[in-house]
């Protein structure tokens, strides 16, 4: 299958992975991007749950990175610079006064090489080193596996032949009640995290780790998405919405539950799992008014939810975060699980 042509002429192509209940997710090589996620409701049908754009060329249009592989270093970096090793990288600028998702040229925008075995897809790619100013030949290898239990796994694995940073994640858009069914407000989501880290006007992390307790990050408790989403807070004011970095409760790289979600409409549920220390909430803040997506669709804000697994933004300017630093010949290893299920 295809997914047509990038405006420079290059051929992109679809990989289907489907399971023994007639669920299946489709993947792009461009970006590997998440085409489409198909999962059977409470009544037995097949939803698309996931937001996508119709082919390449609209992909390369839309600014939204729906359901694409992000790097080198997902999030936002501070005015785009960063030092290593005693030597001071400065990287595009690409959203406001700061660097968004690798630069202008991403991990989302390459084609990958893939390789289809069952219900697995391999995808690598390697990018060079000073590539968008990020020093180190990097090789970057994602694997996609979807089992009989409608469970997608996003596998994810770097090494780097300098010190360099990464920070990988998926930008998948979720809604649950079918990519073209309108706002995710009546979602009901918890979030295993006690603490987030506030913002500044620019979405950049002032390096306070805050609790959540009586404030509108507070989803310990299961609650609407759309609950607490217009409440008179600098925060969410600043982003519009929720667009923050959680921290979860857990230690160290163990595989646990970052968020459950379910939509009380369609009764399909999810449940996000990672080996990452922070997830980035995000409801579709700046979805145009009239973004393109698949089937004909038009997307709005807040038409989509994403549960961005990652370290958290702007790590390499925090002491006090978790290390963004991939040292030469380590391997960068993390694992996240969307589980698909009906309440």
């Amino acid at each position: 299958m295809t997914y047509g042509l990038t405006k420079d002429g290059r051929e992109t192509k679809l990989y289907e992975l489907t399971n023994k209940n007639g669920a299946k997710v489709v993947i792009s090589d461009l970006g590997g991007i998440i085409t489409n996620l198909w999962v059977p409701d409470k009544e037995g049908v097949q939803r698309d749950v996931v937001l996508a754009c119709a082919n390449a060329s609209d992909y390369e249009d839309s600014s939204a990175f729906m359901g694409a592989l992000i790097g080198r270093f997902a999030n936002r970096i501070a005015k785009g610079q960063f030092s290593l090793n005693g030597t001071d990288y400065q990287l595009a600028i690409n959203n406001g006064v700061n660097h968004l998702h690798g630069g202008e040229v991403g991990f989302d925008k390459y084609i990958w090489q893939a390789k289809q075995e069952g219900d697995k897809l391999t995808l690598t790619m390697e990018s060079p080193d000073m590539d968008e100013q990020y020093p180190g030949n990097i090789k970057v290898e994602v694997i996609y596996t979807f089992d009989d239990e409608n469970c997608l796994t996003i596998d994810y694995s770097a090494t780097s032949d300098k010190d360099t940073i990464c920070n990988l994640t998926n930008h998948v858009y979720f809604n649950l009640e079918g990519h073209d069914s309108g706002d995710i407000k009546e979602h009901m989501l918890r979030l295993n995290a006690s603490n987030f880290t506030p913002t500044d006007d620019g979405s950049i992390p002032t390096g306070e780790i805050a609790s959540v307790e009586a404030t509108p990050f507070d989803f310990r408790q299961t609650k609407a998405i759309g609950q607490d989403i217009a409440t008179k807070c600098q925060q969410i004011e600043w982003a519009n919405g929720f667009d923050h970095n959680f921290v979860l409760d857990k230690e160290g790289q163990e595989l646990s539950v970052a968020a459950e979600v379910y939509s009380p409409i369609s009764g399909i549920t999810m449940t996000c799992e990672t080996t990452q220390p922070g997830v980035q909430f995000y409801t579709g803040n700046f979805i145009g008014a009239d973004t393109k997506g698949k089937d004909d669709a038009t997307y709005q804000k807040r038409s989509g939810f994403c549960l961005e697994t990652q370290n958290f933004p702007d790590a390499i300017n925090h002491e006090n975060f978790p290390t963004a630093v991939l040292k030469a010949g380590e391997i960068y290893k993390e694992s996240t699980k969307y589980r698909f299920g009906i309440v």
